[in-house]
């Protein structure tokens, strides 16, 4: 896939990339499917810096899913507290590990269906313990990948469900675990929500935002340059 060799090229020219939290919790964990599982619930709307410091300290603390399953809320709230939402996250990751304990027999399940039915488990989530978990191909679609997508004209959605639908047609199943790490990665280094870093990016000429919301003047500049 162009677009990812691209990206992949301007994040590690430009400068030393920040690592997402779930790739430096696969290394960290040896791709443990329960704990990426956690660790993504405990990650939405947190920062990643913040998720990796918290996931870190609740494993320290529970081992397992069943470990987990027998804490007291309290204990867990006490462990996660600076992250946010950290009452109803609490008491999901105790459901959830309590349901993979006495369900799964402390295996995390390797399929969509099943990890969708689990308490606070969307697509987003689940697709993320299939590719960081379990190296399934999947594409979790998180802001990052949605904005990109949708400002580069890869896409043009509304949802990151779309989003993700729209992605599976026009990336080869070879890429799609490739397609999260990366987009996040480039959506937190160089493709900002705001202010976006322009200037080092090699995709800027096929890309929708960049002739729409950049003068013609300075387009017309950076294309001879490059």
């Amino acid at each position: 896939m162009r677009v990812l060799r691209k990206m992949e090229a301007a994040l590690y020219t430009s400068r030393s990339p920040r690592i997402t939290a779930l790739e430096s919790l696969r290394c960290e964990e040896g791709s443990d499917p329960f704990k990426i599982l956690i660790g993504t619930i405990l990650s939405a709307r947190t920062r990643d810096e913040s998720t990796t410091k918290i996931v870190h300290n609740l494993f320290l603390r529970f081992r397992s899913s069943k470990e987990l399953a027998g804490a007291s809320l309290e204990e867990i709230k006490k462990i996660i507290w600076s992250i946010g939402f950290y009452n109803v996250k609490a008491e999901r990751i105790k459901g959830v590990s309590r349901i993979i304990t006495e369900e799964y027999e402390g295996r995390v399940p390797e399929s969509v269906e099943k990890l969708l039915q689990l308490p606070g488990v969307g697509r987003k989530t689940a697709n993320c313990v299939l590719v960081y978990g379990f190296n399934k191909p999947a594409i979790p679609v998180d802001v990052h990948v949605h904005r990109i997508s949708n400002r580069l004209g890869i896409v043009n959605t509304k949802t990151p469900e779309m989003t993700e639908i729209e992605l599976a047609k026009t990336a080869r199943r070879k890429n799609w675990t490739r397609i999260n790490n990366t987009f996040v990665m480039y959506g937190q280094n160089i493709c900002l929500p705001r202010r976006p870093r322009c200037d080092i990016c090699q995709l800027k000429n096929d890309c929708s935002y960049y002739r729409d919301k950049i003068p013609k003047s300075k387009i017309a500049y950076t294309n001879v340059s490059d």
